[in-house]
């Protein structure tokens, strides 16, 4: 590292999320933008990643060849897919890079299969990078503390028609916090809205429902309710950048580590809020 600037790559750059991490880096100080990398059948290939986004030319060139790059950045960004983000993964390991994930879509084994590689090198893994959606998985947390055990908890999420996964990854880690607090297997007390029949509430459960349409960036809502009182957390996503920033942030952060797991909360520090 020059100057103590944090080279960043980033692959899965001709999506939006990848376009809009790419404006954001460049109006971040104390980053620099070393290499776009997309895939294979893209056609930006060759082009300048400036030009992408409709800046002046920075002379990188998009590639689609991680190797080609490597000793351009320092930590790469992954906003892909799971399976993307399991073929960078030994790349990183391999190359003592470190990572910055905010992919969704992973199931407990590529779960385990990335908390192990952070044996090795530090990961940043978060499936919001939102500040706001952060402290809501605080927010949660504290709400269920006092009156989880007797209210009747529902989870919503809404999302534009070409996400894949259901429930989002930050309506899952929702849920999840919630059953922390709560000791309960979240396995066993998670109602997803495909798997519900008629009939009165089951006790104890945390019921998930799920909306994709338009192209509604992300909302989230946490619906406490109880007999004579309900409470209602909610966050909206307006604008991709709050996701790229949050994500920078991340690198800004992980670029002292050497190895280890982490998310969001350890970024804001927020553990003991």
């Amino acid at each position: 590292m020059m100057n103590n600037i944090v080279r960043i790559g980033i692959v899965g750059s001709d999506g939006r999320m990848g376009r809009q991490l790419i404006k954001s880096i460049i109006q971040t100080p104390g980053v620099l933008l070393g290499a776009v990398v997309v895939n294979t059948c893209s056609w930006l290939i060759g082009h300048d990643a400036g030009t992408l986004v409709n800046h002046s030319v920075l002379g990188i060139p998009i590639t689609d060849k991680l190797d080609a790059v490597i000793n351009n950045f320092d930590i790469l960004i992954d906003f892909t897919s799971p399976q993307g983000t399991l073929t960078y993964l030994p790349f990183c390991k391999k190359h003592h890079k470190s990572m910055v994930i905010g992919t969704t879509g992973f199931n407990d084994v590529e779960i385990m299969l990335i908390k192990n590689s952070s044996q090795e090198i530090p990961i940043v893994y978060s499936s919001n990078f939102s500040i706001g959606a952060t402290l809501i998985l605080k927010v949660v947390e504290k709400i269920a503390t006092v009156m989880g055990e007797r209210a009747d908890i529902e989870i919503m999420e809404a999302h534009h028609r070409k996400k894949v996964d259901s429930p989002s990854g930050t309506a899952l880690a929702m849920g999840e916090a919630i059953a922390k607090v709560l000791k309960w297997d979240f396995s066993r007390h998670a109602v997803y809205s495909k798997d519900r029949v008629t009939g009165p509430r089951l006790e104890k459960t945390i019921g998930f429902t799920s909306i994709r349409c338009g192209n509604i960036i992300g909302e989230h809502k946490a619906l406490f309710a109880d007999i004579d009182e309900h409470i209602e957390i909610s966050h909206k996503s307006l604008d991709r950048s709050v996701f790229a920033k949050g994500a920078i942030t991340a690198a800004l952060w992980l670029h002292t580590k050497k190895t280890g797991f982490f998310s969001m909360i350890d970024v804001l520090e927020l553990q003991d809020i």
